[in-house]
């Protein structure tokens, strides 16, 4: 079986099944401008029918037994590996994944199934005291319609990361994935649950522009909002959502650091930031996007990184083997640029690439920068790697925060001391002896500050805490009695 065939999706969108669009959109591929198909645009209207089917499909999948919830989770993540090399090919021509990024995010997308396969049998409460002679009882249930605003950077794991543990949750979920990936982001999760055995009505497929955003927000049926992109977006999201007196989780944007301590292996901590900057092209909200460097190593670093760098051919990575694929599309394309040229107006150097090639951009790192300068102050999704030296641990520490993003930092070199540098650092993740980038199914994932609203993703606790709400309930063997 072919799980993406166009003569099923293209064209249209699924709301209890595939409908036709008045409006579509063609599918581009960014390396070459190929079209390689349509998608149907929902509209508000058709969000907020499908937020009233979801609702009313919602009440009879939290009926449904854990264990039968639990096996169209696992279903899923059989399917994910069936049609891991499919699904892979999609990643890699729609969202411009070099092969190896498809095949991490497609390996990400089985494990997050097969770990939400064990939440619907997940202690969902505890037994409480009371000074009454009753049973207190704190149960989580299903929070009712969720609504899932997914990026075009990874986007199969970024919106599953909330559909499955929301479904699993016995959740009805509208899904919105960003139109520039709305095959990989979005086709294949409908595709993936619809063949697990998914009951129609419970996951809804709404590609479209910032007025279906809205109305994933302010559809009466909607109790909570899963968000993961931009700083600004996020911020309106928020405002909205709080207005309304919902819930939303937002995982947001970073300009993350990476700390490499005097001592530290050169050769070694020069892969691990060519690794954190340039995987995916720098379009990944963990990217290593500050190099601080001791004062010692900085020129060695800096040589080492440049070389790696230069090395790193960039090209479609459907038809050749490169390091980097394109950038998203043009307009991003000319912001990455944009900040590297007013860094090196600025006064920064460019050590290595700093130039657009074809629909990409030149892995680059940027030298003598100041802390003021774009490079440095700007989350710039894109392959660029801006180093700075330090002479302190007070002064590493002062430099990784004086930042107004809080998501990952990796500390580089000698354990004990950078065990007490993560004291003194303000993120959502620390990763000592490693770059930035890391994720598992099963570990929190959230930033702190602008970088969001903490861990809401990944684990037990978390997804139960992010896709449920708490209820307090008390039993007494007989009516009890009252004054009045």
């Amino acid at each position: 079986m072919t799980l993406l065939d166009s003569a099923v999706w293209g064209g249209k969108f699924s709301s209890d099944g595939w409908q036709g669009s008045p409006t579509e959109q063609p599918v581009t591929e960014p390396a070459t401008g190929d079209r390689l198909g349509t998608v149907g645009l929902a509209s508000a209207e058709d969000v907020n029918r499908a937020a009233a089917r979801a609702a009313e499909a919602q009440r009879t999948w939290a009926a449904t037994s854990p264990q039968r919830r639990a096996a169209v989770l696992r279903r899923a993540g059989e399917l994910f590996t069936e049609h891991a090399a499919e699904i892979e090919d999609w990643l890699v021509r729609e969202a411009g994944s070099v092969r190896s990024k498809a095949a991490f995010e497609a390996g990400l997308a089985i494990g997050e199934c097969f770990e939400c396969a064990g939440l619907p049998t997940h202690p969902q409460g505890e037994v409480l005291t009371s000074e009454d002679a009753r049973w207190s009882l704190a149960r989580r249930r299903p929070a009712g319609v969720v609504s899932v605003i997914a990026p075009f950077n990874f986007p199969l794991i970024l919106g599953l990361r909330s559909v499955a543990p929301a479904l699993a949750l016995g959740n009805s979920v509208l899904l919105k994935p960003d139109p520039r990936t709305a095959v990989s982001g979005g086709v294949v999760i409908a595709r993936i649950f619809e063949e697990a055995g998914l009951p129609a009505g419970v996951l809804h497929l709404l590609p479209g522009d910032g007025s279906v955003g809205r109305a994933l927000v302010e559809a009466p049926e909607v109790r909570v909002i899963s968000f993961t992109g931009s700083t600004p977006v996020g911020r309106a999201i928020g405002e909205q959502a709080g207005r309304l007196l919902k819930r939303a989780h937002l995982e947001l944007g970073g300009n993350n650091a990476l700390v490499v301590l005097p001592g530290a292996d050169v050769a070694k901590a020069a892969s691990a930031g060519a690794f954190g900057s340039y995987l995916h092209q720098g379009q990944i909200c963990m990217t290593t996007g500050r190099h601080i460097v001791h004062e010692s190593l900085v020129e060695e670093y800096t040589a080492a990184l440049a070389a790696k760098a230069e090395a790193l051919p960039v090209g479609d990575p459907a038809r050749e083997d490169v390091a980097l694929g394109p950038i998203i599309d043009r307009r991003q394309l000319e912001r990455v640029h944009g900040i590297v040229t007013d860094s090196v107006a600025a006064g920064a150097k460019v050590a290595a690439g700093g130039e657009i090639d074809g629909a990409g951009y030149r892995a680059t790192v940027l030298t003598g920068l100041t802390t003021d300068m774009p490079a440095w102050r700007e989350e710039i999704f894109g392959p660029v790697a801006p180093v700075i030296s330090f002479a302190t641990a007070e002064e590493a520490a002062r430099i990784v925060n004086d930042c107004e993003y809080g998501l990952s930092v990796g500390i580089l070199g000698d354990v004990g001391t950078a065990m007490k540098l993560a004291d003194r650092i303000d993120s959502g993740k620390v990763h000592i002896n490693e770059q930035t980038v890391s994720d598992e199914p099963n570990a929190p994932f959230g930033g702190v500050k602008a970088s969001g609203t903490g861990s809401r993703f990944g684990g037990a606790a978390a997804n139960v805490e992010a896709f449920t709400e708490t209820q307090w309930l008390t039993v007494r063997p007989d009516i009890a009695d009252y004054p009045f």
